[in-house]
């Protein structure tokens, strides 16, 4: 019986549709595979679960790397290397290795072409031909070991979680409330106008009642009128403030992140993530009400429609009721074709985005073609996934249309034997028609709404990826006092690997550096520098051992307090639009004019700046555009000096400088109080320091011992 029973199971899994899962990092498609055959073996987890179990650096997964995770998900790894054209007789689904960069879930083959989950493009169809020149010949099967049980392991998402605290919700939400349900009530007394005139005004010839009853609902449609302005105008308010509040809360969250969740997203992704809300937020304050409405209206026009005809209404409900396994039938597939287009659309976004960033590089290389045809691919990407969506939809309204015709000509007919039986008087007809119309109307509504509160779903797990990642810790463990004068820096036993199964970048580092102190790091390239600096900056978490300012963990200190004490000029910093003042005071807003000038002359930039029309008013232009590349460092070195910091870092801070002016620069920043960390190459830089530490690469686990003060990374 067990066997049976097993067999079954798993007959069952096998027809079960493999989920699309969109990668929401850059590299994590790996990932995204593992959590699609999860998914289809019985264990629903989310990406946003494995990603906290199993860290992905931006250098992505190997096929080892998959076969270890897929060990801890309790899954039997079967490494392949295979012609195409024996696809087919892989156990589905299964792993592929595609692009030599990539990984794609197999869900089906045959001798002319194979459809797969692409967690960068959902699902696709491809002939073999076409995916002969994608495919690697590596294919990784998976099967559920005996320790392998089928549960749920999603995290639940709520409403006040997505936005947060706001003020006035509740309150405009219940007048909202309140001004639609006037109106519905309006709604349900229009049919008996028609009941009252020919069952009443018409059958007795009473034209004085037939101008009173015109009079009277006259005047009730003014009123329906003027509260539906009034329900406008509310509407209106609430989406507005719930928009600003929502969106203020989001952002206030957002840029607390860690510096490591930008790095593993594409702008494009960020951007369409925080644009969730303005979806989720015209849904609630307008979906969501409705369809409390349509509820209610549902419930009472039936409850007219029964007191009518019984049978009339039992014709109605069945219709109703067959929409909605239609829509139910086709959600599935809607919400994959949804989430597809939403990635697509950020793709190609960032695609946009980086286009005109890099536009100088694209010119000088000549590379404007094969960017508009990498845009243009995704454009068509996206129109596609539309089109099916529309496509749907339109089937939908149609089969909606012949439902409910051959419903409406249903209730004609047998209402019309029901007049001439005298079980129903004509007036009685027409208001049934109406009420019939009014609760077909509302519960086809209702369905929709409620399939598209379903789908709003998708918007709310993408805007949960910003919202639920925990921020930074600024709240410091040690209370410390403001002391002034060069700073002491100690590292401790550092050791610093991006993921779990990345290889260590700093190994047991260790070193001192005195108050007042100027120490230059330096190696080749690609030996952990800026890491290392950003681990001294606190912007990254090391893997072990601690980092102590005058004998404090930075830990304990807190990123906010800790940050106040430092500044540093890195490779990737940029200005912002605004003057080079502003730029220079980081649009601080009391800005002390005398600093700003005093941190100008420091960095050597006080005679660029007089030279210019506006002088310090004068625009930067977009990130910097309007400035040399030597002066873009200065003035960002005038940035870190307006700060007064006791620890200055500078990682290449000065690469664009002249030999003169980088002397100018290091004799006055010499004579401040402060300590310096310098990341150099230039022998002119490393010689302006007080002493060398030269960081290695690692030759397997170990550090490669160099020299009295020199230290061992990856």
């Amino acid at each position: 019986m067990s066997r049976i029973l097993e067999q079954l199971e798993l007959g069952l899994r096998r027809r079960r549709r493999v989920p699309v899962m969109m990668q929401t990092e850059a590299a994590e498609c790996g990932l995204a595979c593992l959590a699609m055959i999860a998914a289809h073996h019985g264990h629903e987890v989310d990406l946003a679960g494995l990603r906290a179990k199993f860290s992905i650096s931006l250098k992505g997964s190997t096929l080892s790397d998959l076969m270890s995770i897929a060990a801890s998900l309790d899954f039997a790894a079967r490494p392949l290397r295979l012609e195409l054209d024996h696809l087919s007789a892989l156990q589905l689904p299964c792993v592929l290795h595609w692009d030599l960069n990539h990984f794609v879930v197999l869900v089906a083959a045959d001798d002319k072409r194979i459809t797969f989950n692409d967690p960068g493009f959902g699902r696709r169809t491809m002939s073999l031909e076409e995916a002969s020149k994608h495919f690697t010949g590596v294919a990784l099967e998976l099967t559920p070991t005996p320790g392998f049980s089928p549960r749920e392991a999603k995290r639940d998402v709520s409403l006040r979680q997505l936005i947060g605290k706001t003020i006035g919700f509740r309150g405009a939400v219940a007048q909202l409330l309140c001004l639609a349900l006037a109106l519905e009530t309006f709604a349900l007394l229009a049919p008996l106008l028609m009941q009252w005139v020919v069952d009443q005004a018409i059958v007795s010839g009473d034209r004085s009642l037939l101008a009173t009853l015109a009079i009277g609902f006259l005047l009730l449609g003014l009123v329906q009128a003027s509260v539906s302005i009034f329900r406008g105008w509310a509407v209106i308010r609430l989406g507005t403030s719930l928009n600003v509040q929502w969106m203020s809360n989001v952002f206030a969250h957002m840029i607390r992140l860690p510096i490591a969740y930008f790095e593993k997203r594409h702008l494009g992704d960020v951007v369409s993530r925080f644009g969730s809300i303005e979806s989720i937020q015209r849904t609630l304050t307008g979906t969501f009400v409705e369809a409390i409405l349509d509820g209610i209206m549902a419930v009472i026009t039936l409850t007219m429609m029964l007191m009518y005809s019984p049978r009339l209404a039992v014709i109605t409900i069945c219709a109703v009721v067959a929409y909605g396994a239609l829509r139910v039938g086709l959600y599935r597939l809607m919400r994959e074709l949804a989430e597809e287009q939403i990635v697509l659309g950020a793709k190609q976004e960032s695609t946009l985005l980086e286009t005109i960033r890099g536009i100088q590089s694209i010119k000088l290389f000549s590379r404007e073609n094969d960017r508009q045809a990498r845009w243009m691919n995704l454009m068509v990407e996206t129109t596609n996934r539309s089109l099916r969506t529309q496509k749907l939809s339109l089937l939908s309204r149609f089969l909606n249309s012949l439902l409910f015709m051959v419903e409406n000509v249903l209730i004609v007919f047998l209402g019309a034997q029901l007049v001439l039986d005298k079980s129903l008087t004509l007036g009685m007809l027409f208001a049934f028609m109406a009420y019939k119309a009014t609760f077909a109307t509302r519960v086809s509504t209702l369905i929709d709404r409620g399939v598209e509160l379903s789908m709003l779903r998708l918007q709310a797990e993408r805007l949960a990826d910003i919202v639920l990642t925990e921020r930074e810790n600024t709240s410091p463990s040690y209370a410390s006092e403001a002391v002034e004068g060069a700073a002491a820096l100690e590292v401790r036993d550092l050791t610093f690997r991006y993921a779990d199964n990345d290889p260590l970048v700093l190994d047991r580092v260790s070193f001192e550096i005195r108050p007042g102190e100027s120490v230059a790091i330096t190696g080749p390239s690609g030996c952990g520098k800026t890491t290392l600096v950003k681990l001294m900056l606190g912007l990254i978490q090391p893997t072990s051992g601690d980092i102590l300012v005058d004998g404090v963990s930075i830990f304990s200190l807190g990123p906010a307090a800790y940050r106040r004490r430092v500044a540093a000029v890195m490779q990737e910093d940029q200005l912002f639009a605004g003057s080079i003042a502003e730029n220079i005071a980081f649009f601080d807003p009391q800005p002390d004019t005398a600093a700003i000038e005093r941190c100008a002359r420091l960095a050597a930039i006080h005679d660029d700046v007089l030279a210019m029309p506006m002088r310090y008013q004068t625009l930067v232009g977009d990130m910097g555009t309007a400035l040399s590349g030597g002066q873009k460092q200065r003035l960002l070195l005038a940035r870190a000096l307006y700060k007064e910091p006791r620890l200055l870092f500078l990682d290449e801070a000065t690469s664009h400088l002249d030999v003169d002016n980088e002397r100018l620069v290091g004799d006055a920043v010499r004579r401040l109080a402060l300590t310096r960390v310098i990341v150099a190459h230039r022998p002119e830089t490393i010689r302006s320091a007080d002493r060398q530490i030269m960081l290695e690469r690692l030759q397997g686990d170990r550090a490669v011992p160099t020299g009295k003060g020199r230290i061992g990374a990856a």
